[in-house]
């Protein structure tokens, strides 16, 4: 795991003084909120509908058991006992008192931790596959060059005022787990006829109000030259993209109106300028980097687990064992999905209490590793099988032990109008609604995979647009209605869900769903066709007859 070094730790403490001041002439009345906020955001420190909401950012997702532990004294320092997990693999707090941002920047930074580029313009927190490192079909551990990214996009001059935010994600293996299509720019791992590791560039997708899949820019591109290609589009992008209208402003609004070919032509002018110069990347830094990813020490050892017969001696243990492991690449190991998506519970909340707890885990039985998910969940990536029977009973007392990753009830929620000042409507009581109609864990086995993306309004932050079932929640007439969109799919085989038809009341929502689940089940092929699957075979027609009948 990455560790900082002597400039990371200069450069976080300099910049904890500094807004740690422009705090307390904030607080004496010396500066106004206008005068605050873009020195606030620049610090992850957001205004929203009741409080200040501070953002922290967790690096391609990975954290040590000691930075959750210090994320706990936090939730119940600073804020109300509890932490909010994001799809961009951050930490929300909801509730903290501006008075006391500094003292909390300083914790953060005691454990190599920090809240910088995590809102404004600016190239925001690199995600990648929560399993990297760790899964069986790993191409290569997309961390270390994740890592070389971050420290080339920290505070980069020529690209802290873009356009508007932007967003990179990683992908590691074969398939996309980092919804690489519904990013600024996603990077999927690739060799070449040599066997040479490279990466496939994706540009200018999105969600939002203009939901877009990115469209490849280059089939490969080697990890010596991947800076100054990446540099090269932003270059571009900051030169022509739109600064006066923000909802114009993305690199995929660029990309839709000026065409892929003419960006790719721009962007190769770009990259003949400056490849082989200072960006240029030598393996010999590569490797150094990656030095500080390298394999735990593994034992030995070719156990397994006999599900079938442990879902018969004790079902919900069974059901965990089934939905909330990852093949890992090492045998006698797995991944392990801590769903932080319990029945009725708030989707990706966690308490101080559970923090401590999982990174007790990570500490004893993960080499003190774990992962944040851009599912709003965490990860135990190296876990030896003949310890999951510990691990499990454990989670189960710190009530973590739900079985259900990857299920109905394992749903994407974005805060909605219970925290943010943007949103139009609740996501959370919706969320938890839905949970509690498929609670049962039969009912779940028998959807099987599937999908529930919630957001509470048009930007899309609980990212609906790519659910297989999406729920978008608007304000219509002073009264929260819920759109219903189906067919999305943030994979390898990208594809932005479409509106049905009209919105439902908040209390309607719950039913609809099941309207659609019941059509799924009544019209799949067979019991294992996926639900996406069978949306696509079958087309939208019965579903829209599902919810609003043959009218």
């Amino acid at each position: 795991m990455y560790r900082y070094d002597e400039f990371d730790a200069a450069f976080v403490r300099e910049r904890t003084a500094q807004f740690s001041d422009q705090v307390n002439r904030r607080l004496a009345g010396e500066i106004n909120e206008d005068q605050f906020r873009p020195l606030r955001l620049m610090n992850g420190l957001y205004l929203q509908l009741h409080a200040y909401m501070l953002r922290i950012a967790v690096p391609y997702g990975t954290l040590a058991s000691r930075q959750l532990r210090m994320l706990a004294h936090i939730a119940r320092k600073y804020d109300r006992g509890y932490g909010h997990f994001t799809t961009r693999q951050n930490i929300q707090f909801n509730w903290p008192k501006l008075r006391d941002i500094p003292e909390i920047l300083a914790d953060l930074a005691s454990v190599e931790m920090h809240a910088i580029q995590t809102s404004g313009n600016c190239i925001r927190n690199i995600t990648t596959d929560q399993f990297a490192g760790a899964a069986a079909d790993e191409i290569v551990d997309p961390r270390p060059v994740a890592e070389i990214l971050r420290q080339w996009s920290s505070l980069h001059p020529e690209f802290s005022y873009l356009p508007r935010k932007f967003k990179i994600a990683m992908s590691g293996g074969p398939h996309d787990r980092a919804a690489i299509r519904f990013h600024d720019i996603g990077l999927q791992a690739k060799v070449d006829d040599r066997g040479i590791v490279g990466w496939e560039v994706w540009v200018g997708g999105g969600l939002g109000r203009t939901p877009m899949i990115a469209k490849r820019i280059n089939e490969y591109v080697p990890n010596e030259h991947l800076l100054a290609y990446l540099e090269s589009i932003l270059r571009v992008y900051n030169r022509y993209g739109r600064r006066d209208n923000k909802y114009k402003a993305r690199i995929k609004i660029l990309v839709h109106e000026t065409g892929i070919d003419k960006i790719r032509d721009e962007v190769a002018e770009e990259f003949r300028a400056i490849a082989n110069g200072v960006l240029t990347l030598p393996q010999a830094e590569v490797d150094r980097i990656g030095a500080y990813f390298a394999a735990p020490e593994f034992e030995r050892v070719n156990a397994t687990v006999d599900v079938a017969k442990e879902r018969i001696a004790e079902p919900a243990y069974g059901e965990w064992l089934d939905r909330n492991l990852h093949p890992h690449r090492q045998p006698g190991y797995a991944s392990v999905t801590i769903s932080l998506k319990p029945i009725g519970g708030a989707p990706g909340d966690a308490t101080a209490e559970q923090m401590e707890a999982v990174a007790d885990l990570a500490e004893r039985y993960s080499f003190d590793e774990l992962r944040v998910t851009h599912e709003q969940n965490l990860v135990l990536p190296h876990v030896r099988v003949s310890d999951l029977r510990e691990v499990y009973d454990a989670l189960v007392e710190a009530r973590l032990a739900t079985g259900n990753a990857g299920l109905i009830t394992d749903m994407i929620t974005c805060p909605g109008m219970d925290f943010c000042a943007l949103a139009t409507a609740r996501s959370i009581p919706i969320a938890q609604e839905i949970s509690r109609k498929f609670s049962a864990p039969e009912r779940q086995k028998e959807i099987g995979d599937l999908k529930i993306k919630i957001s509470g309004c048009i930007n899309a932050c609980g990212h609906h647009h790519v659910g297989h079932i999406g729920i978008l929640g608007l304000e219509k007439k002073g009264v929260e209605n819920y759109q219903i969109t189906i067919g999305g799919n943030a994979t390898e085989d990208a594809s932005v869900g479409d509106t049905l038809g009209h919105g439902f009341a908040a209390e309607e929502v719950p039913d609809a769903i099941e309207r659609l689940i019941d059509t799924y089940i009544a019209r799949r092929e067979t019991p294992d066709e996926p639900f996406i699957a069978a949306f696509k075979r079958l087309g939208e027609a019965p579903f829209k007859e599902a919810l609003y009948g043959n009218g």
